[in-house]
Parts: C-alpha cells; structure tokens; sequence
C-alpha cells in the first residue's frame, strides 16, 4: 500500500493525510469524492452528471465538461477501488511528472491534466464507435495519469493483488484484470490511448524528431511556479518575504524528458538562457 496511506496510522488521522496529498491529487480526489457521494445519496441525479453533448449544445449545461471527470458511479467495490486508485496514481505522477517547462512540477502535471481532459473529449466519439464507453471520464482520466507515470517511471516496481511487476505493465495488467472479471473495460484502454499521445508528443517527439511540441502554458507557471507548489504563506507567518503566490520552492530535480534534443534546438526555460534547476 502507498507510504501516503499508510501515513493514516503515523498519527493525524484522515485530515491530515488529506492534507499531506500534493495540491491536485488533493482537489480531485476531494471534488471527485464529494460528487460521488452526490450522486449516490440523492443530492443529485446521476444523470445531470454524466457527459451528454445534447445538453451541452442545447441546454448550456456547461459544468457536464467537468463532473464527468468526478463521478465515478454507483457505490460498489469497483467504484471504492477506483477511488482508491485515482489518488494513488495522481500521487505518484504529481510527484514527479514530465517536465514540460516548469521543472517537472505541478505546473507541468496541470498542463498534462488539461491536454488528458480535451484529449478524452475529442477521442470520445471515434472511440464510442469501437468500444462501448461509459459517458463518465474519472476512470478515463485516471488511467491517463496512470499510464503517462508508467513511460515516466517504466521500471519502478510495483503491484496488483500481491503480483510483483514493473510500473510499464501496470496498466495493461488492470486492463487484463477488468476483462477476466467481466468488468468494464473500454473506459480504460480509452485512457492508455489519450495517454500514450501524451508520451509520444512529449517524450518519442522531441527525441525521435527533435521538436518540443508541447510546452506548459506560461499563465500556468506565473500561478504555480516551477517545481511542487507551495501555498503562500499566512501574513506575519513568517514567509520569508514572499508575495501572493511566489513562495515556489525549487525543483528538487528537474526532469527533461529529452534534454539532448532541446539543447540541440537552443531552446531554454526561464530567462537569460539559465536552464531549469541550475
């Protein structure tokens, strides 16, 4: 089990190891717990939560582009093990994702959260022609995550139901396992499709071809600054000097997915040509 889990039982309590979550993994499995508890208890119906273009295009139910990223389903074990799964793999990746600019930092991972949300959206028709996919994309997004976490780290050891592999068959082997069990399973390989476009053009791309096609969006690093994000600090809270959102602690490793190609191109993060992390 994840050492965050496991911080559940070093003291504090579930408040305190909600709060230990990095930032993004913090408001989307909180967001994503909350809504589908929503929809289970009866605050609201299911279906206003799912994606249903027609009412998008003739309703203006704009917030149908969100909740399906937060409803998981009805409360089942597979809906408590994706749960658990969702703020595993968010984890994981958060801590330590392609940097794309910002130092491999939570920038970066708001950026690869953002091209795995519209990836979903515009891949979902072509590929509700081939698979039977749900019209919910927590799980979706989820093995997104997990699956661009498996190219980033492909030998990190890891586990399912006790079965030691390495992180680059993790995500196939779940896929494995849903169909075995006569689960869902297309909502899945949606996500390691969405996923491995992002690998590709963030990593195959820049080497391969020697072109940095995808670049975090500046306004993302001006709010998050470069590296993990840390809150501003509390007036008098002894900040160190910091203003509004600039108290960024630096990356504590910086990593380019394709340095050679980069340096081959001229192209720098920053100014006065200083690379990320030096």
């Amino acid at each position: 089990m994840p050492a965050n889990v496991n911080q559940m039982d070093d003291g504090g309590g579930p408040q305190a190891w909600f709060q230990s979550l990095p930032l993004v993994t913090r408001y989307w499995f909180g967001a994503a717990l909350m809504t589908t508890c929503a929809g289970n208890f009866g605050f609201v119906s299911p279906m206003k939560l799912i994606f249903i273009w027609d009412n998008i295009w003739d309703n203006f139910e704009i917030w149908r582009f969100l909740t399906p990223f937060l409803y998981v389903g009805k409360f089942d074990f597979n809906t408590l093990m994706a749960l658990y799964m969702l703020q595993s793999f968010s984890n994981r990746y958060e801590t330590e994702p392609y940097n794309t600019g910002a130092g491999g930092g939570t920038a970066d991972y708001v950026f690869a959260m953002m091209f795995g949300s519209i990836g979903v959206f515009v891949s979902y028709p072509l590929i509700g022609m081939l698979l039977p996919t749900p019209p919910m994309f927590a799980r979706t997004l989820m093995f997104f995550v997990l699956y661009t976490w498996s190219k980033r780290h492909p030998t990190s050891p890891t586990s399912i139901w006790g079965i030691q592999m390495k992180a680059i068959h993790l995500p196939f082997a779940y896929v494995a396992l849903s169909v075995l069990m006569g689960g869902m399973y297309a909502d899945l390989v949606h996500g390691i499709v969405v996923g491995h476009l992002f690998y590709f053009l963030v990593d195959v791309v820049p080497i391969v071809y020697g072109k940095d096609l995808l670049h975090t969006p500046q306004f993302l690093i001006d709010q998050m600054g470069v590296g993990a994000y840390v809150a501003p600090a509390a007036p008098g809270g002894g900040g160190g000097g910091a203003v509004g959102n600039n108290t960024w602690q630096a990356p504590g490793r910086v990593n380019a997915p394709s340095e050679p190609a980069r340096a081959a191109r001229g192209h720098s993060w920053g100014s006065g040509g200083q690379r990320l992390g030096s």
